[in-house]
């Protein structure tokens, strides 16, 4: 059963910082390209960051960019998200999401952490 399990989410003052991680089961971590996305009260879910399966390779929104590192380790089946200089702006439930192609696509989801950045 494939599970992904987002943790580290909570309330942080502007200007602080928070990682989140997100532990894989079910699938084979390392084969899988893994992002986080965001989605804020109101408004469509948002990529935020990718990673290739190798971790060779990663991409940001541009309103993150330099603010946050998207991680992964495939020996612990973890990628990681951290953020610092939060703003209030990136308040939003955060979601690990994996995507592979294995003779067809493949994507899983987390449930969700709650970021909340007060100013």
């Amino acid at each position: 059963q494939v599970q992904l399990v987002e943790s580290g989410g909570g309330l942080v003052q502007s200007g602080g910082s928070l990682r989140l991680s997100c532990v894989a089961s079910g699938f084979t971590f390392s084969t899988y390209a893994m992002s986080w996305y965001r989605q804020a009260p109101g408004k469509e879910r948002e990529l935020v960051a990718t990673i290739t399966g190798t971790g060779t390779m990663t991409n940001y929104a541009d309103s993150v960019k330099g603010r946050f590192t998207i991680s992964r380790d495939n020996a612990k089946s973890t990628v990681y998200l951290q953020m610092i200089s939060l703003k209030p702006e990136d308040t939003a439930v955060y979601y690990c999401n994996a995507k592979g192609f294995i003779v067809v696509w493949y994507e899983y989801w987390g449930q969700g952490t709650q970021v909340t950045v007060s100013s």
